[in-house]
């Protein structure tokens, strides 16, 4: 030990590899990335997220997740941009085609 330094255990034991945090599996959400251990996607959360929700408040509509698991999905939103905002521009305009198709049935 140098003097004057001392070594603490940290628990690295415990510690979260964040690459692990964000997954992705043809079988689940179509092969779009979502929060690992769960079936939310990395598009809902960005798309509360570009709406102005915090961080927190996120947390508080999808109890089930963890702040670490909010901040890798909007982490991956920032480094995939292009490919998350392709993906709401398709469901937005998947949207639309239904809404088309069922409004004018209805009115």
């Amino acid at each position: 030990m140098v003097r004057g330094t001392r070594l603490y255990n940290v628990g690295v034991s415990s510690a979260v590899d964040i690459g692990s945090l964000i997954t992705r599996d043809p079988s689940i959400r179509g092969g779009r990335p979502f929060v690992a251990g769960t079936g939310v996607t990395v598009q809902r959360i960005a798309t509360w997220y570009k709406l102005g929700l915090a961080s927190e408040e996120i947390v508080d509509r999808v109890g089930h997740l963890t702040l670490a698991q909010i901040h890798a999905a909007i982490a991956y939103y920032h480094a995939n941009r292009d490919e998350i905002e392709h993906a709401i521009a398709a469901d937005d305009e998947r949207a639309a085609e239904l809404e088309a198709e069922v409004l004018p049935r209805h009115q």
